[in-house]
């Protein structure tokens, strides 16, 4: 580790700047296979009632989409028919702890987030006001398991905040970008939430900068830090290839496709 963490201060002290030409590459490349563009999530434009929905991770389980959840799925992409500017995608890593990050985050034209929510009702709607009308989104249909919970979600807060988009990713979507990236050559059972939203941001934005990606138990100088920022949780070391997805981010920068983002910030705290 040691090794590779002063292997990867000299990279990172090399110049980096943005490549037009790689990022629309990425764009064409991702737009042609997934269409993050019509198809990132399950709107009433791209959906229809009683509609099939199949499974992100199940060739066998399907769900039936009924009246009372499209009446609650929003009419359209919020970006339709406009490309995203800066887009600040932020992981849930330990490095963004007292990174300093947090005002150069906020100064994104978009800021992507992803982070578990709250499964007791009132702590989910103060929770997420705090965002204001910014989008939210669930994974729905990447598990049997998180179908009644996301719904339950929806339930809850269209009611209450019915200005704030809540929105079901597309498992279509989710299942041809896991290939995209397979073949490639990432091989892992499920992209991490946080990988798939890099890469849609990667379709959808002029330039993506990457924060909170890191998948090593210490940081660049070799101080311990956690999984998450927010607690101790360790990486679950079956279910993503977490490392894997870091050596090609260290890629994608490395050919100014994206700016990715590990050492401290400037003064202020995130």
């Amino acid at each position: 580790m040691k090794r590779f963490t002063l292997e990867l201060n000299d990279f990172l002290n090399c110049p980096h700047k943005m490549n037009t030409t790689e990022q629309e590459l990425n764009r064409i490349r991702l737009q042609y296979c997934c269409n993050a563009t019509g198809s990132l999530f399950l709107t009433k434009q791209n959906t229809a009632v009683n509609q099939t929905i199949p499974y992100e991770t199940s060739i066998e389980k399907t769900y039936t989409m009924n009246p009372d959840i499209y009446s609650m799925l929003p009419e359209d992409f919020p970006w339709s028919g406009h490309r995203m500017g800066q887009c600040a995608v932020v992981g849930s890593g330990g490095i963004l702890k007292n990174s300093s990050c947090g005002r150069e985050i906020d100064s994104a034209d978009f800021v992507i987030r992803y982070k578990n929510l709250e499964k007791d009702p009132d702590p989910l709607v103060e929770r997420v006001s705090v965002y204001g009308n910014a989008s939210l989104a669930m994974p729905a249909f990447a598990y049997t398991t998180c179908t009644a919970l996301s719904i339950s979600a929806l339930k809850v807060l269209h009611p209450v905040r019915p200005q704030q988009p809540f929105m079901f990713f597309s498992p279509m979507y989710l299942r041809t970008l896991d290939r995209f990236w397979k073949e490639r050559g990432l091989k892992s059972i499920r992209l991490s939430t946080g990988f798939m939203l890099i890469s849609t941001a990667l379709e959808l934005c002029d330039n993506v900068h990457v924060y909170g990606f890191w998948p090593f138990g210490t940081d660049l100088q070799d101080n311990p830090v956690p999984y998450h920022y927010y607690n101790e949780l360790g990486p679950h070391r079956y279910l993503h290839a977490m490392p894997e997805e870091f050596v090609r981010l260290l890629q994608l920068h490395s050919k100014g496709a994206l700016t990715l983002h590990l050492q401290p910030c400037s003064s202020d705290n995130l």
